[in-house]
This record gives structure tokens, sequence and C-alpha cells, in this order.
């Protein structure tokens, strides 16, 4: 009789210890909470990474975290520098930690191109053979057809410009060129499905306002500006600067909004006048009801919030 109870409670021991430690697997590969409730009403709710630079380690960091606030996102958007010197290996890690996220991460994944897409340090000044290779990589990765690109999303239009050279004797190594073709095709896509006030996402890897000091990521940012500014709908995604995350980081200033989406691979701080790389890591979180945006900045790091904003162009 005793030997029955004595195995009765050991059976039981065990069972609690493999369902408690199988609760830990759950719990770690779901990444920790950070107390943000996500809103299962929301029409789309989607996160924009900026700048991984293949910092695999950051990558999923922020991946486990975004799936611990909201297991169920319909997009998430890199845009740009994903990698950090547009090589097949680099592309061959972040597929990997991809597929092995695979069950964390929405099925839509939008991947735009950056200037780290054209890099090669080992390569001063890229020829148009280069040029062409680092864009074949990238649209390999992508699953696009040109740099740039757009998809609708619960019916949402989600629109990415890209750079079409990089570190060339075109265009410097950090500023994208965007070609009148794809001007013109920018207007037509603003255009298409077009709702007064339905919110349009526009993503574009470097900064096309000023940063804070005085710097734009291209030559022809006054013409962009002015097509985008009869769409006060649109909110344009913008990384590159790695500058940290706060809510003057949403930009409402212009006829449309504009947003920093933080970094992944590290901050740039300034003390004293110094420039300071620290490895934070920093991007959004989005929820749309409607014609309403809620923006989030979330530190993935810290495990926390760093600001929350909400956008409506009907007013």
């Amino acid at each position: 009789m005793k030997k029955t109870i004595l195995l009765s409670v050991i059976a039981v021991a065990v069972s609690f210890y493999i369902g408690a430690c199988g609760n830990r697997i759950n719990t770690k590969g779901s990444g920790k909470s950070i107390g943000i409730k996500a809103d299962t009403e929301a029409d789309i709710s989607f996160s924009v990474l900026g700048d991984i630079h293949t910092n695999i380690d950051h990558f999923e960091e922020a991946i486990l975290t975004l799936n611990s606030i909201n297991s169920k996102q319909d997009a998430l958007i890199l845009n740009g520098d994903t990698v950090d010197e547009g090589l097949p290996n680099e592309y061959e890690l972040i597929e990997k930690a991809l597929m092995k996220n695979k069950k964390y991460i929405p099925e839509n994944i939008i991947k735009n191109i950056g200037n780290h897409e054209f890099f090669d340090y080992k390569i001063e000044v890229n020829s148009k053979e280069d040029v062409k290779t680092f864009i074949d990589r990238y649209l390999e990765f992508a699953g696009e057809s040109r740099v740039y690109h757009d998809r609708w999303i619960n019916g949402y239009h989600f629109i990415s410009l890209g750079s079409e050279d990089g570190n060339s004797q075109n265009i410097n190594s950090v500023k994208a060129l965007i070609s009148e073709n794809q001007i013109k095709w920018l207007k037509e896509k603003l255009a298409e499905g077009y709702e007064e006030g339905k919110p349009i996402f526009l993503f574009l890897h470097q900064n096309i306002n000023k940063t804070s000091k005085g710097w734009v990521g291209l030559d022809n940012s006054s013409e962009i500006k002015k097509i985008l500014s009869k769409y006060p709908e649109v909110i344009v995604f913008n990384s590159h600067t790695h500058q940290s995350l706060n809510d003057e980081n949403v930009n409402t200033e212009e006829p449309f909004t504009v947003v920093h989406t933080g970094a992944v691979k590290y901050t740039i701080l300034f003390n004293d006048g110094k420039m300071e790389r620290v490895p934070l890591n920093q991007g959004l979180y989005i929820e749309v009801k409607g014609k309403e945006v809620v923006i989030r900045g979330i530190d993935f790091k810290d495990k926390k919030l760093i600001f929350h904003k909400k956008i409506n162009n009907s007013n």
C-alpha cells in the first residue's frame, strides 16, 4: 500500500516537473511579456525593424519580444540594412534566423533595401557590375523583381521605395537614388485604391526629412515630399540614422507623417558632442483600426514601452 502511494506521488511529481519544464520552454520561446496588450479588434497589426546589420542575437530578441506582444500579427517589415555587407553568407544567416523562428513570425514579411545591401567593405567604389550583383542578391532574398514594390494586406496599402544604386560613382555610400521611373510608379501606387482618411504605409530606409544634424538621405527629397503632401494619409517609415526612439520620432509637422523606426543592432547617442554607439535594440509595433493608427516604440533588450502615439488623419 505504501509502495503504491509512493509510486503515485512520484508519478505526480514527474508529471508536474515535465509540465513545468514545458511551460518554461514555451515562455522562453514566445519571449518575455512586456505588459502591452494587443488590440484583438484591430484591422491589422504589424512590426517594423530597421538596421539589423546581421546581428542575429538582437534580431531574434526582437522577434520573440514582438511575438509576446501579439502572436497573430499580420506583417513584419524589415526596413533595410538587414545585412551589413550584402554578402551571400549574411543573407543566409538572416534566412536561417527567419526559418528557426518561423512560428513566431507573420506570413507576410516585407524586405526592403538599404544602403548596406550595396556594401562589401573590400570594395571601395562599386562598378555597374557590382551594383547589379548586390541588387540581384537582395531581390533573391526579398522575393521581389525590383527594389521598389508594394503589397496590400488586410485592405491596407504597403508601398516600399528603394535605392537603385549605392556606393558607386553615381551615388555615395549612404544616400538613396530614386529614379524618375520610380517616382512615376509611386504616383500611380498612391492613387491606386485611394480612400480618403485611410492610412497608406510607405517605407524607405533612408531619411526623407532632415535629421537633427541637418542631413537628408536622398537628393530629390523635395520632389518626393511634394508628391506625398497630397496624401495626408501617408505614414512614412524611415530607418538609417540609428537615432534613439522617443515620441518626437513621430513627426506630424508635414502634411503627411514621418516615423523613425529605431535600430536593432545599435543606437547612436551623443554625449558632450561625442558620438557613441550603444547596443540598444529598438523597433516599432503598430495597430490599425479603421483610420486610426497606434504606433508604439519598443525597447526589445529591456522589454519596455518607449512611447505610444495615436495618429488619425480623418479629422
